[in-house]
């Protein structure tokens, strides 16, 4: 492996994990300091949930790139802290749906600000062109990455 490549992997790998998990510490501090009991990755279900209440579960592990297990766990968990609640789906009884409760809608605008913030904070000095210059760039790579083989 040459000197460049390594680079070209360590800007994907290192630099891209870095910046991520920087944002997900500081949100997840954020939300903490607001008080709120819910973590980053319960956070994001409540988020599609938001988006589109009452998914299966499958369809949860599709959208958060999460595999089987840590959704039922996630899930569980959340069901605990009566922020979403399971249904069987009507047709099909076999399929989970995934539904909010009242205190799982309470938290979005109060979360939604707060994410909002956070990326304001980690956005400081960054040009709106060197962010969409970003978003072009990794939407490319996960494209690049997810087409079909030949």
């Amino acid at each position: 492996m040459t000197a460049s490549q390594f680079k070209r992997g360590e800007l994907y790998s290192v630099i891209n994990g870095m910046a991520s998990t920087a944002v997900a510490r500081r949100l997840q501090k954020n939300f903490r300091n607001a008080g709120l009991d819910i973590t980053i990755e319960q956070w994001t279900i409540l988020y599609h949930l938001w988006k589109e209440d009452c998914l299966s579960q499958q369809e949860l592990c599709n959208r958060t790139y999460r595999d089987k297990p840590s959704i039922t766990r996630l899930i569980d968990n959340m069901e605990k802290q009566k922020l979403l609640k399971r249904a069987s789906h009507k047709k099909d009884r076999r399929i989970n749906l995934v539904c909010l409760t009242d205190a799982g809608r309470a938290l979005q605008n109060t979360t939604l600000y707060i994410a909002n913030q956070t990326m304001d904070e980690a956005l400081t000095n960054v040009k709106k062109e060197d962010i969409e210059t970003v978003k072009n760039v990794l939407q490319k790579v996960y494209d690049n990455l997810n087409a079909p083989n030949p």
